[in-house]
């Protein structure tokens, strides 16, 4: 990895930690808490963009796997950047497609732009809250298929995926 990957790789971990430390402040009850989250976010977002500007979609094989997965994180979090994350969304299923990204990633980042957009998900990885102690999804196009989508993505099935989201009885 040449000198500039690695410190690509070292800025993009560094701010999936800065996400990851300030990620409760996203629903915080003080409005001061909840801007500094969006600040965060959004520069993150914009970074992102330049990023994907001069590199296209950051892989494991560019940048090693925990800087791919911060990529995928920070693009994830950029929900009032539909923009961005449109365009992440081409670039991973590019880089899924070609076999150096994870179906899985690509899952979650669909689902989370499709209900960004107001439109139904696919996999059901995204909740809209919780009724009657159940983790609920926002609504999915198929919600019959979404175990069997689910698997071909990799990813577990939904009650065992909101398993970790139910308080502990």
């Amino acid at each position: 990895m040449t000198r500039a990957l690695a410190a690509l790789a070292a800025e993009l971990t560094d701010m999936a930690a800065a996400d990851h430390r300030t990620t409760g402040l996203a629903h915080s009850d003080d409005f001061a808490e909840q801007l500094e989250w969006r600040r965060l976010t959004a520069r993150h977002g914009d970074r992102l963009a330049e990023i994907m500007d001069e590199y296209g979609w950051p892989t494991a094989d560019l940048v090693g796997e925990e800087a791919a997965r911060a990529a995928w994180l920070i693009a994830q979090h950029a929900d009032r950047q539909i923009d961005v994350q449109r365009r992440a969304l081409k670039l991973l299923g590019k880089a899924v497609a070609a076999g150096s990204a994870h179906p899985r990633e690509l899952a979650f980042l669909r689902d989370r732009t499709l209900v960004n957009e107001g439109r139904k998900q696919i996999c059901g990885t995204q909740i809209a809250g919780v009724r009657d102690g159940v983790p609920v999804p926002w609504p999915c196009e198929e919600p019959e298929r979404m175990d069997e989508l689910r698997a071909e993505a990799g990813i577990e099935p939904f009650d065992e995926y909101v398993a970790g989201f139910a308080p502990a009885p």
